[in-house]
């Protein structure tokens, strides 16, 4: 086996310290088996992958958390958004995890969960770059969804499709709200965010993007230009002076690599380009976090392992391994 790329990181204190979160919450959406997903990643050999071989030093409380002592007893739509009790809960506590592990320097990996769970460990992070560097952080968001709708533009009012417009401040709630904890210190510029593998994206998400100058690079994109070059506009747009917070939704990649997941769309990223985009990203030195999100064990028998594979891979690939 290879040895892994020894990339001397910009923004960690040590390179070889890696804060592990799992996080077993369903909560963002309404398909039951997501919270399965870290349990299955682990049970894979991941954390072991990561000490063995890419000589990680991985702090792990040897929990998925499920938060059930923290879920409301009654959780009334608000806004049209479901479960924003539960969700609010989650990611406030996220917040705070993901947040004792980046002040400290590390890099956090967190194993989702449905992409909501983003609120929570985004703001984490932007609040340990601030605090610890001073610097606003960008976000890469690999997802075949631009889960930007505010409450307002969902059609479905799951919660999994508004984390970026929370944590844009484009969508905002009251301090006695919901998502009334999120701190501008705990917020990304929309102009430090940057989409890939966008091929399944809502009407009002579009007039968002646009008219927040959001960059965004859909499949056609990576068509037309290949992954290799768009990587390049990429990591162009954030600029190398910036930490970096990947945030990838296996259901970026096409079904055929990763048919296990909520909300498949065909026509997406080959394994090898969500790799090559792991190890571009890594290879900036400015990767400070990682989520690895909505891997659904349950939804294809046929395909779990599968699936479940094509998230080690990824993990595997943002850490240095090729």
């Amino acid at each position: 086996m290879d040895a892994p790329i020894t990339i001397q990181p910009k923004f960690l204190s040590n390179k070889t310290e890696l804060g592990l979160v799992a996080v077993g919450f369903s909560g963002g959406q309404c398909k039951p088996g997501v919270d399965a997903a870290p349990m299955a990643l682990i049970e894979s050999g991941l954390v072991e992958q990561l000490k063995d071989d890419l000589k990680y030093d991985v702090h792990y409380d040897g929990q998925v958390h499920a938060y059930g002592d923290l879920m409301p007893k009654t959780d009334p739509d608000y806004r049209g958004m479901k479960n924003p009790k539960a969700v609010c809960a989650v990611t406030k506590q996220l917040s705070n995890q993901v947040y004792e592990h980046a002040k400290k320097g590390r890099f956090v990996l967190t194993l989702g969960g449905d992409h909501s769970i983003a609120i929570g460990t985004i703001s984490g992070t932007a609040k340990a770059m601030h605090e610890r560097l001073d610097r606003d952080m960008a976000v890469i968001w690999v997802d075949a969804h631009a889960d930007i709708n505010t409450p307002e533009t969902s059609d479905s009012g799951n919660i999994h499709g508004m984390p970026v417009a929370f944590l844009t401040g484009l969508a905002n709630d009251k301090p006695d709200a919901p998502f009334g904890w999120l701190n501008d210190d705990q917020r990304i510029s929309p102009k430090k965010l940057v989409y890939i593998g966008l091929r399944d994206v809502d009407r009002g998400e579009k007039k968002i993007l646009r008219d927040n100058g959001i960059k965004a690079f859909s499949m056609h994109d990576i068509d037309r230009y290949g992954i290799g070059k768009v990587m390049d506009m990429a990591l162009g747009w954030i600029g190398s002076d910036t930490p970096i917070h990947l945030s990838f939704d296996i259901d970026a990649l096409d079904p055929m690599w990763a048919p296990s997941t909520g909300t498949a769309v065909r026509g997406g990223l080959t394994l090898r380009e969500g790799d090559f985009i792991a190890e571009c990203v890594h290879e900036t030195g400015s990767l400070v976090a990682l989520d690895l999100v909505e891997v659904n064990p349950s939804l294809e028998e046929q395909g779990a392992a599968e699936t479940v594979r094509a998230g080690v891979s990824i993990v595997r690939s943002s850490l240095g391994d090729t």
